[in-house]
C-alpha cells in the first residue's frame, strides 16, 4: 500500500463596503511555489523555521510560475501593506488537515489588485504561494478580506 499526499492551495477574497456589505467574494486556486516546497519540507523538521503567515497582495498580472520568489508588484501603500494573518487550522478531509490564514485589510486609497502571495516574513523571505486574482479595484474605507488554505490531502 502507498500514501500519496498532495497539496491544495486556494485563496478566498471578499471585498466588503465600509456599509458591510459585499462588493465581490471569489476563490483562486494557486501555485506552490518550488521555494514554498522546500520551505514546507523545512518546517516539518525544524522547529527554528519561519511560518508562512504573512498575506500581500500587488498590481502585476504576470502569468504565475513555480520559479517566482516574489509578487512582481508587491502594494505598500494604501492600507494594503503585507501583514501578518491568523493562523489556524480546519478540517477538509480529516481532523486540522488544512493550513488558514486570514487578513483583513483597510483601504486608505484606491488599489488594482491582481495578484497575492503568502510569505513566511514581512519583508523579503520566502514566499508559499502565489495568485492572480483578476482586476479587483478597491477604494479608500473598502475592506479586502483574504483567507487562503493549504489543504493536506
Amino acid at each position: 500500500m502507498e500514501d500519496t499526499l498532495k497539496i491544495k492551495g486556494t485563496y478566498h477574497l471578499k471585498i466588503v463596503r465600509a456599509d458591510g456589505s459585499v462588493k465581490d467574494a471569489w476563490s483562486v486556486n494557486n501555485i506552490v511555489t518550488n521555494a514554498g516546497k522546500a520551505q514546507l519540507a523545512l518546517l516539518a523538521g525544524d522547529s527554528t523555521a519561519d511560518p508562512f503567515t504573512y498575506i500581500a497582495v500587488g498590481t502585476s498580472s504576470t502569468a504565475v510560475s513555480a520559479a517566482q520568489t516574489a509578487l512582481q508588484a508587491e502594494t505598500t501603500t494604501s492600507g494594503l501593506s503585507r501583514a501578518a494573518g491568523t493562523v489556524s487550522r480546519t478540517t477538509t478531509t480529516v481532523s486540522n488537515d488544512t493550513f488558514q490564514v486570514t487578513k483583513t485589510f483597510t483601504a486608505s486609497g484606491t488599489v488594482a489588485v491582481e495578484e497575492v502571495g503568502i510569505f513566511n516574513a514581512s519583508s523579503s523571505g520566502t514566499m508559499l504561494s502565489r495568485a492572480l486574482t483578476g482586476t479587483k479595484t478597491i477604494v479608500s474605507t473598502e475592506q479586502l478580506v483574504v483567507t487562503y488554505t493549504l489543504a493536506f490531502a
